[in-house]
């Protein structure tokens, strides 16, 4: 069977297949630092790229190239690159593609220590970065200079769930000459394909939903052409922020049910959202999948789903949201997203507590902004929980 023209869930459970002598039904842990050759000819084949045999497992290793080919198959790219978190991801790319002086346009509400790395760490090496909202096209058009060499674009936003047209800022990227990064951790590969809307470079924490069971700490970035690929496993293997094949086996175990696992969390995050939007204690409240959402249209477009984000806010601020926080039982206060279990989290006093305040009201980042990344509990268990805490209010 052709694996490249079967069903994406078809994918999702053969796709990560590997040979393997003794038959296994699931890729096997190579848990090994490195590997042997057969002569001193092979091991000089290897190092040179004339073999492509196995070396150390920084450079490479079965059960992890087993994972990159699959999520390389489902975001349609040429190669994709595991590495050991969704920040290393986004550090490959920056000193992978970057160098001195250049100038990169992205999304003024990315995830957090995505934007600071770059504001506190690589301004000391001359980057140079302009923040805007992306949903905006003209204001990306504007903000393009003579030394932009990137347009990096998390879509939906996190975290206020500001939708990009992925298809108008590839042809402004690419008629500018610039490479177009998407971070599509929101989504997952399930619900979006930026490579697909003309994006050169797409990448996740798979730490999220492709994971999706949060003992995993992971990132992957895949390239639509390999020349880009080439550059960022170069520079890969030079940083070391390889995975490890423990975490490249439990993510290929974790992702056999990312279609099952998006589609409850969706149909629970939309009845959630119409709950929300209802409430008399809400100010605003911003999901892809209500009609609300200045881009919804947009969002039926690009998106094959809604997604499991939520943002929204209260009439009673910050307080407010604190009291609703400290009296969620069901509902955990922590970081992070794309879990089975539904989280709560403050944006503004934890991912995004690097950014400036000033900075963080530009990008709608308020205090009573909560985000919401909602499970595959039973949905009336998760809406009652949301109730029960609002009452404290």
């Amino acid at each position: 069977m052709n694996i490249q023209k079967t069903g994406f869930s078809t994918k999702l459970i053969h796709g990560g297949e590997i040979d393997d002598q003794f038959g296994s039904a699931t890729v096997p842990i190579y848990q090994t630092s490195t590997f042997s050759f057969d002569s001193a000819e092979d091991g000089a084949k290897c190092f040179s790229g004339e073999s492509d045999g196995y070396i150390y497992t920084r450079i490479g290793n079965p059960t992890i190239s087993a994972l990159e080919g699959q999520i390389a198959l489902l975001e349609n790219g040429f190669g994709a690159i595991a590495v050991s978190s969704g920040m290393a991801a986004a550090t490959t790319i920056y000193l992978g593609l970057l160098s001195s002086g250049d100038h990169i346009v992205s999304t003024d509400a990315i995830y957090g220590p995505s934007r600071s790395v770059v504001e506190k760490q690589f301004v000391r090496f001359g980057f140079q970065a302009t923040y805007i909202n992306t949903a905006d096209i003209e204001a990306v058009k504007n903000a393009i200079r003579p030394n932009t060499k990137m347009l990096y674009i998390e879509t939906p936003a996190n975290p206020t769930m500001d939708i990009t047209n992925l298809a108008a800022c590839a042809e402004i990227a690419h008629k500018n000459g610039i490479l177009m990064v998407v971070d599509n951790t929101f989504c997952s590969p399930y619900l979006q394909n930026p490579l697909d809307f003309g994006a050169d470079i797409v990448f996740h924490s798979m730490t999220k939903f492709i994971n999706g069971h949060a003992d995993v700490v992971a990132g992957i970035i895949i390239a639509k052409e390999d020349a880009i690929y080439a550059k960022l496993r170069n520079m890969m293997i030079n940083m070391g922020c390889n995975m490890d094949p423990h975490q490249a086996y439990l993510v290929l175990r974790g992702i056999k049910t990312l279609s099952i696992r998006i589609d409850r969390a969706q149909e629970n995050a939309q009845k959630v959202a119409w709950f929300l939007e209802n409430h008399p204690k809400i100010a605003w409240i911003k999901y892809p999948g209500l009609k609300s959402h200045p881009q919804f249209q947009l969002a039926k477009q690009q998106m094959r789903g809604s997604g499991a984000m939520i943002s929204f806010g209260l009439k009673s601020g910050f307080e407010g949201a604190k009291t609703l926080m400290n009296n969620v039982h069901l509902a955990l206060l922590a970081v992070s997203l794309g879990g089975v279990e539904t989280l709560i989290q403050h944006p503004a006093s934890m991912t995004h507590s690097k950014v400036s305040v000033e900075d963080k009201n530009k990008a709608g980042i308020t205090d009573d902004l909560i985000r919401l990344s909602v499970g595959i509990e039973d949905f009336n268990d998760i809406i009652e929980d949301l109730q029960q805490a609002l009452e404290k209010i």
